[in-house]
């Protein structure tokens, strides 16, 4: 079986149109009146076990039987801050436009009620738009977040630009690579591993630029004549 990677384009201006706006906003510097937050979303199988597991022992590590029983799928939002280290993952059923708006919501009115301006990095993923607010409120209600919104898309094949992907990734490889049987027991865990990062302000080393980018990715970019 071939190993499958995401491949960018090349030679493709929408492609590094987005990712050097992004590189862009990864330069600035913390101002609490335009927060920068990273958005992304996973899913976690959930899973009991069907045999009680054996404990550790000597030489010996806890041993679980092969066979397992599934029990749904939950979804993960998550929300990081890269200037401050501060994240939030959100456990729900679903990860439909409703749940989207809902978290956006969230966001304008909780999280930062006294911002001018919320910038918002995510991926094209089809409910990460908009008219998912207008499905979800009345026109009024999804105007007033829109207007404190600011969307950046990171581009198609490039979600490696998203520094809340990193986040789950840390979140997966420390708190959720084991079996976990329901939303609730998910939850709590997710919870602690979310205090434990925040309290010691785990931010992200990005080190990537965009005069990076246009050397080590030159043949993302168009050839420009003279």
């Amino acid at each position: 079986m071939n190993e499958s990677w995401v491949i960018p384009p090349e030679a493709n201006a929408g492609f590094v149109c987005q990712m050097e706006d992004v590189l862009q906003l990864y330069t600035s510097v913390y101002d609490p009146d335009y927060p920068l937050v990273c958005f992304d979303e996973s899913s976690k199988q959930l899973i009991a076990e069907t045999r009680k597991p054996l404990p550790a022992e000597p030489g010996q590590p806890e041993r679980f039987d092969y066979e397992y029983q599934r029990l749904g799928v939950s979804n993960l939002f998550m929300f990081f801050e890269p200037l401050t280290g501060w994240r939030h993952v959100e456990v729900t059923d679903q990860r439909t436009q409703i749940d989207y708006a809902q978290q956006m919501k969230y966001r304008v009115d909780e999280r930062y009620p006294q911002a001018k301006k919320i910038k918002i990095v995510q991926d094209n993923l089809n409910t990460h738009m908009g008219a998912s607010l207008y499905k979800a409120f009345i026109p009024a209600v999804a105007r007033r977040i829109l207007d404190k919104l600011e969307f950046h898309y990171t581009p198609k094949h490039g979600s490696w630009l998203n520094m809340a992907e990193i986040e789950l990734s840390v979140l997966t490889r420390q708190c959720l690579d084991r079996r976990i049987p329901d939303k609730n027991l998910l939850k709590q865990e997710v919870a602690a591993w979310e205090e434990h990062r925040n309290q010691i302000s785990c931010k992200a080393d990005w080190q990537f630029t965009t005069i990076d980018a246009r050397i080590k990715l030159k043949r993302l970019y168009p050839s420009i004549s003279s």
